[in-house]
């Protein structure tokens, strides 16, 4: 600045001097403050700021956990030992204190359902009854974490029973609402279902509001509506277990649309953000085995099996092997399968789902049908009238069956969900009552929904599509009016 050439001053003599010196010295200064603000600021930005900055410290895990739990949105496992741990010593030196009871409680439930290991819910519903005893039958809290509890162990009656007594006690309180979706969801209410996510809507928003919409809205065939609310959910979680949940169910949608490639990338971000998303790895074994990558599918399911021991997971993985020619370990899978619902049955929990349909493919179907019209008389869902379908297809009663199927399937009998796996069995019920027709639609339907839905029963489908062949122009009904008797209207009438 200094090099460039000064303008004349209109002020001559000893002033015009002044006033000259004057401006070169105000630029010298100009041009010191500058440099010097650059120094200092080269300084500040080299100083340790992390030793001074005021930013709140993050929550501990049991804190994590404990907030996670309250809003009914999964927390990680670490997290929820530690805050299990936090109230068993609380409660030892203080087992007055009512709502650590609650909170422990609630964190077993969450426990159970993570790991799949129901010896949690009978110390879970212990901890609830007792905080309710002291803190009286009118408590919400307590009442939602017996309805959360009802829920994991699949008794959807005494889920809804607790969840609408929690409403009544505190009709404001907005996580009432998701364990009366999810109760009304099993007990095939799909319109209760909806009102309660009206009501949710109304009192909160947010990503665990949009994840539980996006369930609603799966259940009634909108999948797009569901793939966009699980979208905006998952980009709206904070906590990595919480988003790493909400990815695993956007993969666990763009499977069931036969979406394969889409589906594996969900599901490996959801195991990246949560090593113990189990439920993510056996999404991969079913998107794996579909890609022909049976290797790693294995691995995969073995690997969810190891840490989450679901009976569904030992069902799939028992099919793949069977379908691998590996009777075998098909056979082992199956008794696991076994095992673990009988150790369900002794924590108080319900697999009589998943035990039905496997005794339906693999096992006794006549067994199957008793199990499940006992299901069915307890909660009659969606996915009960399609498991009770298949089994009495199995057993050979078939017109029985197609009632059943027809019920899951009848977007006007409550059956909304686009699942292949139940347009599968109603056309195969159809193609065994010689309903032709029907039954070619529904089996290419859940070819065009899916076609990699099951490694034993999409085979399956395509074969009975090939027997049947293509429709015949003997199927089309014969008019029996000629047609020179067929009045002709006008065209402006």
């Amino acid at each position: 600045m200094e090099n460039q050439e000064e303008a004349p001053s209109p002020v001559r003599g000893p002033l015009g001097r002044w006033v000259r010196n004057r401006r070169v010295r105000d630029r010298r200064v100009l041009i010191a403050s500058v440099a010097g603000c650059v120094v200092l600021g080269g300084v500040l930005t080299l100083l340790p700021w992390g030793r001074t900055a005021t930013r709140a410290p993050a929550p501990a895990p049991g804190a994590r956990a404990h907030a996670a739990v309250a809003a009914g949105v999964p927390a990680a496992l670490p997290d929820l030992a530690v805050l299990i741990g936090e109230r068993v010593r609380r409660l030892r030196a203080r087992p007055e204190d009512a709502r650590s009871w609650t909170v422990l409680g609630t964190a077993y439930v969450e426990q159970g359902r993570r790991t799949a290991d129901p010896a949690y819910y009978p110390r879970a519903e212990t901890a609830l009854r007792r905080s309710l005893k002291m803190r009286g039958k009118r408590d919400a809290e307590t009442l939602g974490g017996l309805a959360a509890l009802a829920n994991a162990r699949r008794d959807f009656r005494a889920a809804r029973a607790w969840a609408e007594a929690a409403r009544d006690a505190g009709p404001g309180r907005w996580t009432t609402y998701p364990l009366l979706i999810d109760a009304d969801t099993g007990l095939g209410d799909h319109e209760a279902a909806r009102d309660a996510l009206d009501r949710l809507m109304e009192l909160r928003s947010g990503p665990v509001v949009l994840a539980r919409a996006a369930g609603v809205y799966r259940d009634r065939g909108r999948r797009e509506d569901a793939a966009a609310a699980l979208s905006d959910a998952a980009a709206g979680a904070r906590a990595p277990a919480e988003r790493a949940a909400y990815l695993e169910r956007a993969g666990q949608l763009a499977w069931e649309r036969g979406e394969p490639e889409d589906a594996l990338r969900y599901f490996r971000e959801a195991v990246r953000l949560d090593p113990d998303q189990r439920a993510a790895l056996a999404g991969q074994g079913r998107v794996l085995t579909a890609l022909g990558r049976t290797k790693e599918a294995l691995n995969a399911y073995r690997m969810a099996l190891a840490g989450q021991p679901c009976p569904q997971y030992a069902l799939e993985l028992g099919e793949l092997y069977e379908s691998l020619g590996l009777g075998r370990q098909a056979l082992t899978q199956y008794e696991l399968l076994r095992a673990r619902v009988r150790d369900a049955a002794a924590g108080g929990a319900d697999e009589e789902l998943v035990l039905g349909l496997f005794e339906a493919d693999h096992g006794d179907a006549g067994a199957a049908v008793g199990r499940l019209r006992t299901e069915w008389a307890r909660q009659p869902g969606t996915a009960v009238a399609d498991a009770l379908g298949w089994a009495l297809y199995r057993a050979g009663e078939h017109q029985e069956a197609l009632r059943f199927a027809t019920l899951a399937t009848d977007r006007e009998k409550g059956g909304g969900v686009r699942s292949a796996p139940y347009a599968f069995h109603r056309g195969m019920i159809e193609r065994e009552l010689e309903r032709y027709g029907p039954a070619r639609r529904h089996l290419q339907e859940a070819l065009r929904i899916n076609p990699y839905f099951s490694p034993v029963h999409a085979r399956a489908a395509r074969e009975a599509l090939t027997e049947l062949g293509e429709p015949s122009v003997t199927d089309v009904p014969v008019m029996d009016v000629p047609i020179a008797d067929v009045p002709v209207t006008d065209a402006g009438d």
